[in-house]
């Protein structure tokens, strides 16, 4: 009798042990929220080859082909900007929970809608959560991992910066920041019109290896050759600084009614062509000239560009520019 109740007491103490272990290992590994409304890094071991972000019914998707990313499976994506996102996806953490009182009062009462995001490997879903954007603090951006879950602020560890403004789906920001990328023998006609001073615009055209500098109609004559060859050089590489994503609406309207200063032109041997349009930029409202840069836009495209002299310079050359030695 006496053996089985030191048996039972031994089960019991056994069985207690094991629930006490285990009440143990769910604390250590559970986040006080729980795990499925706090989890919103991507495991690290895991490949990320496709981000889905949806905002007000608009979808943008990166994907990844072979070494490259594509946007929408259209354009080509700026690497190491896509490189930066993918860290965040899988180095972000929860930095503190959100009350019920300042997510409604900074996120419902003024109407923030959510973005959508999705992370796949393949075609294997790994996580999806919801960004909120908002100026109530410096990280700018409130998550939830669904509608109902509980709202936190997110960011990257020793990243003092907005996360949130990566979840984007404006296309302009993913593409690379390029306004001209063709190779010399790839050039069939170049034209530079200088709207501030017409007599010293120029048309180039090249057929069949043969080059030809005109200025209108007038086929000119007595030019560097080596000059022409390397002005053409010029548009392997025109880069330009960022989208002018701030100029919407009215703003764009008024840059765009404005007299440009210059209009470029260029034809592939592909048949493709490239126009790009550029306005004198000022800083202020009071009309003071930004020295430094220019307003820029991409033929018939709805952005603004802002376009450093620096890098436009070597192509807003004068018909002068291919009669000196």
């Amino acid at each position: 009798m006496i053996l089985n109740k030191l048996v039972i007491r031994n089960i019991v103490i056994a069985v207690l042990l094991i629930i006490l272990l285990g009440v143990v290992y769910m604390v250590r590994n559970r986040s006080p929220f729980g795990k499925s409304q706090t989890l919103f890094s991507t495991n690290p071991r895991h490949e990320i080859t496709r981000v889905e972000i949806t905002s007000e019914g608009k979808k943008l998707t990166l994907e990844k082909s072979g070494n490259e990313w594509k946007v929408n499976n259209k354009y080509e994506a700026r690497n190491n900007t896509v490189s930066f996102l993918i860290d965040i996806l899988k180095e972000m953490k929860i930095k503190s929970p959100v009350s019920e009182e300042l997510f409604e009062k900074e996120i419902v009462s003024r109407n923030v809608k959510p973005v959508r995001v999705r992370v796949f490997d393949g075609n294997r879903h790994l996580r999806s959560f919801l960004v909120f954007t908002t100026g109530s603090n410096i990280y700018g951006n409130i998550m939830k991992r669904r509608p109902g879950a509980k709202p936190f602020i997110v960011s990257v560890p020793g990243l003092e910066s907005d996360i949130g403004s990566m979840f984007t789906t404006d296309e302009h920001f993913w593409r690379p920041y390029i306004i001209f990328n063709t190779l010399p023998s790839q050039i069939s006609s170049v034209t530079v019109e200088n709207l501030t001073d017409p007599g010293s615009s120029f048309r180039i055209e090249i057929n069949s290896g043969r080059f030809n500098l005109y200025c209108g109609d007038s086929l000119l004559t007595g030019w560097n050759p080596l000059r022409l060859r390397r002005y053409l050089s010029y548009f392997t590489m025109v880069p330009f600084e960022r989208w002018a994503m701030e100029q919407t609406g009215d703003k764009k309207k008024k840059i765009e009614d404005r007299q440009p200063l210059f209009r470029i032109s260029l034809a592939s041997t592909d048949g493709s062509k490239k126009y790009l349009t550029l306005w004198e930029k000022q800083l202020d409202s009071n009309g003071t000239k930004d020295t430094d840069r220019l307003w820029g836009k991409i033929g018939e495209s709805d952005g603004i560009l802002v376009i450093r002299y620096f890098d436009i310079d070597p192509v807003l050359k004068k018909k002068a520019y291919f009669y000196t030695q």
